[in-house]
């Protein structure tokens, strides 16, 4: 039986706390972020947890 490998792009792009929660960065944050009121930039700081139906999709893309 072949290895099950990781997708290079989603391991990048999310990850898999201790306790099962699937975080990702928020969007927008490479430029264009001067304009932005300070609320959003600090709201852009923090990861956000990804909604929960997604779960089954991240760990199918991410087996290890």
């Amino acid at each position: 039986m072949a290895k099950v490998k990781t997708k290079k792009a989603a391991s990048k792009r999310y990850r898999v706390t201790r306790t099962g929660k699937v975080m990702k960065r928020v969007a927008g944050q490479d430029h264009y972020n001067a304009r932005e009121p300070g609320k959003v930039t600090r709201a852009k700081r923090t990861d956000k947890e990804l909604f929960p139906a997604y779960k089954r999709a991240i760990a199918d893309l991410m087996p290890n």
